[in-house]
């Protein structure tokens, strides 16, 4: 799959600051929880969590309530489908569906909560010995410090993180020159469609302003292609 809108420089950044989140993640674990349980300092679904922080930061299940809500909220559901749910397998099953249901409803989708709440069923011994601990500690204190990793980084990366459509800077064209949609009928396209796309509605809206602005600056010009180089 091609990211729109990556480019080299982004995907260097990306790579740079997977590196430096989950080692900082896993460093400042291992001297918080230096010998305090018998769990894992640094569970697998922070790995996947890092990709959506650090490769797609302006994705709406790579924002701050969805890594940690989704995360803490996943392993909850998945610490209960495997205390209440006595057939492994259907147990692991639930705690997937229930955490998908569970994120959605509190607005806080994020694809690792499924691993997390995979990983409450299926982690061992001591995962099922923590019991409702492990959603806090440690999948809960890696997800915080790695949302406080990603916002530092970005800082430096020159991303918004937390993500904010803000208006790009440029030369302003009149009213009468643009066409562009109503957010109302972003709604209503969306709806028409009936998919859920990995973007929020502010940052379509955003893009389909700037789409805009550039057909018209490309039409005023007579440039054919001015499309830039990645």
């Amino acid at each position: 799959m091609m990211l729109a809108g990556a480019t080299l420089r982004d995907r260097l950044f990306a790579c740079i600051g997977g590196v430096i989140g989950v080692a900082l993640t896993s460093l400042v674990c291992a001297m918080a929880l230096h010998g305090s349980e018998p769990l894992p300092l640094l569970v697998a679904p922070i790995g996947a969590s890092a990709v959506l922080i650090f490769a797609v930061p302006a994705s709406p299940l790579a924002q701050p309530w969805s890594v940690v809500g989704g995360n803490i909220i996943s392993a909850l559901v998945g610490v209960t489908a495997a205390r209440f749910v006595p057939i492994p397998y259907l147990a692991a099953g639930v705690a997937v569906g229930g955490a998908i249901l569970v994120m959605s409803l509190l607005r806080c989708l994020h694809p690792p909560g499924g691993a997390a709440a995979l990983t409450a069923v299926i982690g061992g011994p001591s995962v099922l010995e923590a019991g409702y601990a492990f959603p806090l500690v440690p999948v809960g204190v890696n997800s915080l410090i790695l949302i406080l990793a990603g916002i530092a980084f970005h800082r430096v990366s020159g991303h918004s993180y937390p993500h904010r459509a803000v208006p790009v800077v440029g030369h302003k064209l009149a009213a009468s020159e643009l066409s562009i949609p109503h957010p109302l009928d972003i709604d209503l396209a969306l709806a028409d469609l009936g998919e859920t796309f990995d973007v929020s509605r502010e940052d379509l809206d955003l893009l389909f302003r700037r789409v805009e602005f550039h057909a018209a600056s490309r039409a005023a010009s007579g440039i054919l292609d001015r499309r830039p180089r990645t």
